[in-house]
C-alpha cells in the first residue's frame, strides 16, 4: 500500500489478491464504480470486501496474499464478500512447519533514544509509581475497595511522588483445585502480577486466612513478613490476613491495611524518574474490537513500532493464541531457532486441546463486532493480528503467566481476551501497552499506561476523547505506515516519561483483572 495525497476508494494489500477493503465512511452504494471500472453489484459497507474477479463456488479467497476462505456461493464481480458466503479454511497443520528458516533481517541499531522512567533494584523500570495491594482470595475484595478509596482519600495525598494506589481483586484463591496441574497458570499469574515493574517492589498482600491460596505463597520468593496488630508492627511487613484473631471488628482490620499501605507509600514516594534508555522498556501490543482496517493501518503501524523498540534493544510481547493459530505459518519461519519455532507449536497444540475439551474451536473468536466491521472469520483476523508482530525475530515464548525472560520480540501466550490477555502481559512484566482497536473500547489497565490506536479515522473523529492515536490517516492516504510508526515510537516514549497521559487514565477509566483459569474448580 503506497502513501498518497488522495484517499482511495478501496485498498488491495497484496498482488494476489482476489478482494479489496472499501475505504470511505458510509461504504460504497450498488452501481458505483471503482477506478478500474468494476462496477459494485450490492452495497458494500466500510471495511467489508469487494470481489475483484468472479468467484464460482469453491474457489479460493484471498487477501493478504493469503487463502481466508471459499467462496460458499459464487460471487460476481463487484459482489460483497463477507461471512455468509465463505467457507473457513482448516487451520494450518502443526506438523512439519518450518522452524527457523528465515534469516533475521539486517538492521542497524537504533542509539540514543531514552525515557524517563522509575528504576528498581531488580533492575527493572517502571514508567509509573504505584502502590498495588495483591488480594490472595475474592473474599476480600469488597474491603479491598473500601481501603483503596480510603488510601486515595487519606493517605495519598501526602505522598505526591506516588500515582495510584491499586486492588489487584480477581476470582480465584478457594473453591478451586489448587494443586491441579493447571492451577499453576492463575497461581503464577498472582506471583508475577504484584512483581510489575509499575509497583516499585512494594509488595503488600492482604487474605482472609481460610483459603486454598495462602497469602504466603504469593510472596514466597521474599521473606515473608506478617503484619500483627501490636503496636511494635513489623514496618517491612507484606502479608495481612484478616482472620488474624487480634483484630477486634472490621476497622482494626482496615486501620491495619491502612498502616501497613503507610509503609509503603513512603518508600515509593522517594522514588524519581530517571533517563534510561529503550531498552528497558517491556511493551506489551495488543488488539481488541478489531475490524478490517485493523490489518491494514493500525497494526502495521505497531508493527513497524515494534521493530524500532527490538533495534533500541528493548522488550516487545505479541500474544493471543487464537489470533496467532491461522498464521502461525508465517511465524514459526521467523523463530531466532529451532527451539523457539517448536516452543511456538507446542502453545498452539496446547490451546487447540485446550479448545477441543471444552468443546470449541477457534472459530469461536470472531465476534459480532468483528463481522460488522468486515472481518468475516478467524483466518482474515489473524492474518491481521500479527502483523503487530512487525519483522523481528521471534526470540522467545513464554506460557500464560510466566515472565519475561529475553530482550526483543517475544511471544506470550494468552486467550485472545482483551483483560485475561492484558492481565497476563502486565503479569510478565510490561511496563507500558499499546491497543489498537477499530470498533472502539474504553478498555485500560489500572497500573500500566494504555495507549489507544484507532485502525479508522471514523472511530477517531467518534471517539476522540477516547483514542490515543489514529492510524486511520494511513487508509485515506494522509500518512504512510512508516511515519505512523514513528509517531506511535514517540508516543510511547512520551507516554513512558509522564509527559503524556493516556486518554483512559484521563478520564479515570480502567477494567478488573480477569486470570485465566483452565484448571478445574470445586
Amino acid at each position: 500500500m503506497t502513501h498518497s495525497t488522495s484517499a482511495p476508494r478501496v485498498i488491495r494489500i497484496h498482488p494476489r489478491d482476489n478482494v479489496a477493503v472499501v475505504v470511505g465512511q458510509g461504504g460504497l452504494a450498488a452501481g458505483e464504480r471503482l477506478d478500474d471500472g468494476i462496477e459494485l453489484k450490492a452495497k458494500v459497507p466500510q471495511g467489508h470486501k469487494v470481489a475483484l474477479l468472479a468467484l464460482a463456488e469453491g474457489d479460493e479467497v484471498i487477501r493478504y496474499g493469503e487463502v481466508i476462505g471459499t467462496a460458499a456461493t459464487a460471487i460476481p464481480q463487484g459482489g460483497h464478500v463477507n461471512e455468509t458466503n465463505l467457507h473457513m479454511p482448516t487451520p494450518p497443520a502443526l506438523e512439519d512447519l518450518p522452524l527457523a528458516t528465515r534469516s533475521a533481517p539486517e538492521v542497524a541499531p537504533l542509539e540514543g533514544y531514552t525515557f524517563e522512567g522509575f528504576r528498581n533494584a531488580d533492575g527493572s523500570v517502571g514508567t509509573k509509581n504505584v502502590l498495588g495491594i495483591t488480594t490472595s482470595v475474592q473474599c476480600v475484595a469488597g474491603t479491598i475497595d473500601h481501603v483503596v478509596q480510603r488510601i486515595k482519600r487519606e493517605l495519598l495525598p501526602r505522598f505526591p511522588n506516588v500515582d495510584d494506589v491499586v486492588g489487584l481483586n480477581h476470582s480465584y484463591g478457594c473453591g478451586v483445585a489448587i494443586n491441579a496441574p493447571a492451577a499453576v497458570i492463575p497461581i503464577r499469574t498472582l506471583k508475577h502480577l504484584a512483581q510489575n515493574p509499575n509497583f516499585g517492589d512494594e509488595v503488600m498482600v492482604i487474605g482472609l486466612g481460610c483459603e486454598k491460596l495462602q497469602p504466603s505463597t504469593l510472596v514466597e520468593d521474599r521473606p515473608v513478613k506478617v503484619y500483627e496488630n501490636t503496636e511494635s508492627a513489623d514496618p517491612e511487613a507484606n502479608v495481612l490476613s484478616l482472620q488474624d484473631e487480634s483484630f477486634q471488628g472490621f476497622e482494626e482490620m482496615i486501620d491495619g491495611i491502612m498502616a501497613m499501605a503507610e509503609r509503603h507509600l513512603e518508600r515509593l514516594d522517594r522514588r524519581r524518574r530517571e533517563t534510561c534508555p529503550v531498552s528497558e522498556l517491556r511493551v506489551g501490543m495488543q488488539c481488541g474490537g478489531s475490524d478490517a482496517f485493523s490489518g491494514l493501518t493500525a497494526n502495521p503501524a505497531v508493527g513497524f513500532a515494534t521493530d524500532l523498540i527490538v533495534r533500541a534493544g528493548g522488550s516487545v510481547m505479541f500474544s493471543e493464541v487464537t489470533e496467532v493459530r491461522d498464521a502461525i505459518h508465517l511465524l514459526t519461519p521467523r523463530a531466532v531457532d529451532r527451539l523457539v519455532g517448536q516452543a511456538l507449536v507446542d502453545q498452539m497444540a496446547w490451546y487447540d486441546d485446550y479448545l477441543s475439551q471444552g468443546q470449541a474451536d477457534r472459530s469461536a473468536n470472531t465476534s459480532p463486532g468483528n463481522k460488522k466491521g468486515g472481518l468475516s472469520n478467524i483466518v482474515e483476523k489473524a492474518l491481521g493480528s500479527v502483523i503487530k508482530s512487525g519483522d523481528s525475530p521471534i526470540v522467545d515464548v513464554i506460557g500464560p503467566g510466566e515472565r519475561l525472560r529475553k530482550r526483543g520480540l517475544t511471544f506470550a501466550a494468552t486467550p485472545a481476551s482483551d483483560f485475561i490477555c492484558g492481565t497476563l502481559q502486565a503479569a510478565a512484566g510490561m511496563n507500558l501497552q499499546v491497543f489498537t482497536t477499530g470498533r472502539g473500547t474504553p478498555y485500560n489497565l489500572p497500573m500500566t499506561p494504555v495507549i489507544k490506536v484507532s485502525s479508522n479515522s471514523t472511530l477517531a473523529r467518534r471517539w476522540h476523547d477516547l483514542i490515543d492515536l489514529d492510524a486511520g490517516r494511513i487508509a485515506t492516504g494522509e500518512a504512510s505506515i512508516e511515519e505512523l510508526g514513528w509517531e506511535l515510537f514517540h508516543l510511547i516514549l512520551d507516554v513512558a516519561s509522564g509527559r503524556r497521559q493516556v486518554a483512559a487514565d484521563r478520564l479515570g477509566l480502567y477494567n478488573d483483572l480477569v486470570l485465566f483459569n483452565p484448571a478445574p474448580v470445586t
